[in-house]
């Protein structure tokens, strides 16, 4: 339950103002229908697992062992690899929306730590970092961490299509049941990896990001 209750729709991180560059996606005729946008979700949970997921992972780790400079280090790299500045927004508005709230609900002084390094500016406050200090506090183990932010990229996603596509709602739904299939996988590629190896090679997706940042048409305010 503390699973569903942080990864939520209801938990207040702001996920419905990002399309993780889907809006751009559809303006540009990139994604079209669903096969498309199958594509595109999957594209984004692969780039996920071995770019936010290592980060994630690792801020787990470093906080189950009690080592806060492993977290800041992790927080650096994971900020350092985003390559525009709609995908820095993205991350680091929903992670401090996300270690704040967990602050005043849990109550913990790890997590008190993390906000109040994220509010003075001496961490970006990313959200996979946050998501996995947030999941370690509560006792969540890694696989269950991973699981939930791999399955929040393609919700994330797939609640922008219905709002910007003529597509049903069960449409969206296939595609998160199948792309939820492959989070195994990414676990099992990633968790012998470290903070040297995260990747992020998505040149299409970064270029309509930047693209969307000086957009004169947006659906999304953020």
């Amino acid at each position: 339950m503390r699973l569903l209750q942080f990864t939520d729709s209801m938990f207040p991180v702001g996920a419905f103002a990002f399309s993780n560059a889907l809006e751009s996606a559809v303006q540009h005729r990139v994604v079209h229908d669903l096969p498309t946008l199958h594509e595109f979700v999957r594209t984004a949970t692969h780039v996920a697992a071995g770019g936010d997921g290592i980060a994630l992972l690792e801020s787990h780790r470093a906080t189950l062992a009690g080592e806060a400079g492993r977290v800041r280090r992790a927080d650096a790299a994971v900020y350092a690899r985003k390559l525009n500045e709609e995908m820095r927004t993205m991350t680091t508005r929903m992670g401090r929306k996300l270690v704040e709230g967990a602050a005043v609900v849990v109550a913990d002084p790890i997590l008190t730590r993390h906000a109040e390094e994220i509010a003075a500016g001496t961490v970006p406050g990313t959200y996979p970092v946050g998501a996995g200090v947030v999941f370690a506090t509560l006792g969540l183990p890694e696989q269950a961490a991973f699981a939930a932010h791999q399955y929040g990229t393609a919700a994330m996603i797939l609640g922008a299509a219905v709002r910007l596509m003529p597509i049903h709602h069960l449409d969206t739904q296939t595609v998160l049941f199948a792309v939820d299939d492959t989070a195994h996988q990414h676990y099992e590629r990633v968790a012998v990896a470290t903070i040297e190896d995260m990747s992020s090679f998505a040149p299409v997706t970064d270029i309509l990001a930047a693209a969307h940042v000086r957009a004169r048409v947006r659906m999304f305010i953020n």
